[in-house]
């Protein structure tokens, strides 16, 4: 189990999520984002917009997905 917050995913806070893999870490991201997202935050709402756009066009976003993986790979265990 590895641990990286919503700062990390390049959202505003320190919401930290868990997980076995990049991909688990990056969906809880994106469960995060709608929710504070439906709550009203606007401080999320950068990284809303974002995330949205990876999910549209995932070609263009394999370098940001790489990174994350990449980022994940180099963390210890939890």
């Amino acid at each position: 189990m590895k641990i990286m917050t919503c700062k990390d995913l390049g959202g505003p806070c320190d919401l930290a999520h868990r997980g076995e893999d990049a991909n688990e870490i990056i969906n809880a991201q994106d469960q995060h984002l709608k929710e504070c997202e439906r709550a009203g935050d606007d401080t999320h709402r950068p990284a809303r917009a974002d995330m949205k756009s990876r999910w549209r066009h995932p070609k263009k976003s394999m370098n940001w997905y790489n990174d994350i993986k990449r980022q994940f790979a180099e963390l210890p265990e939890d």
